[in-house]
């Protein structure tokens, strides 16, 4: 007997080519974000028989940032906002306690109530959410879901708990590289903006014949006066010589 293919599946479809096709998303993606939805998409394809397709949704939670959800689609990334917003829900369960999380029947599950209720008002009825496993405070959960109660038997538990094993690091190299991207970010803005007060600064020397400190001081009362921040108030007086945006130059 020829072996079943899964509807819809892509070239992904074992370990080696899952691995392959999410590291080349990853250098080609913008951002996580961009990332998140294709390994949504993949999970989905993956995780889904012929005729009884499942949407998937992934949540992920890192310090000091907005929660990232992302999804196979629309209505999966609606129903990642309702893991989100949830007081309690089984993706944020599995995502802080790195449990496996099932809900066989949303219409009979009592642990959360007030999350089954809105899942099954999507037409969702079962529900299964897995941990991937990520360093640090930065947590993540496959959430999986089913308008068919019981959908999710051993089997396809294991598929699913297998698929977060297989692509939990690349997941955590996207997770990374976008650390280092806002990093790099982060530090360019700052530099651009030490610019524009550096030439303020400079421009006040020049016109009041003062020190450097002297001039440094009277950008900061201005900024005080105007309820401004001091790089506005630096671009205005550096935008009033008319000699166009202040560009800052890097090396290499």
């Amino acid at each position: 007997m020829a072996p079943r293919t899964v509807a819809g599946e892509s070239t992904a479809n074992t370990a080696t080519s899952i691995t392959e096709h999410l590291h080349e998303e990853l250098l080609n993606s913008t951002d996580v974000e961009e990332f998140l939805d294709e390994l949504a998409r993949v999970a989905a394809r993956k995780l889904s028989d012929p005729g009884d397709e499942v949407l998937c949704c992934l949540v992920l939670l890192r310090k000091r940032k907005d929660a990232a959800i992302a999804g196979s689609g629309a209505a999966a990334r609606a129903l990642g906002q309702i893991e989100y917003e949830s007081s309690d829900s089984p993706g944020m369960a599995a995502s802080v306690d790195r449990v496996t999380v099932l809900v066989a029947d949303a219409e009979k599950d009592s642990r959360w109530s007030e999350y089954s209720e809105a899942v099954a008002g999507q037409g969702i009825r079962s529900v299964l959410a897995v941990p991937f496993q990520l360093q640090g405070e930065t947590k993540a959960a496959l959430v999986t879901y089913s308008p068919r109660a019981g959908r999710f038997e051993p089997r396809l538990i294991d598929a699913a708990e297998d698929f977060v094993r297989q692509t939990s690091l690349a997941l955590r190299l996207a997770v990374r590289f976008a650390h280092y991207s806002e990093t790099a970010a982060n530090l360019r803005a700052t530099l651009e903006s030490r610019t524009v007060i550096d030439m303020a600064v400079g421009i006040i020397m020049a016109q009041n014949r003062c020190s450097q400190q002297e001039a440094f001081e009277l950008l900061k009362a201005a900024s005080s006066t105007r309820n401004s921040k001091l790089h506005k108030v630096a671009s205005s007086i550096v935008d009033a010589l008319g000699q166009g945006p202040v560009e800052t130059h890097y090396d290499g």
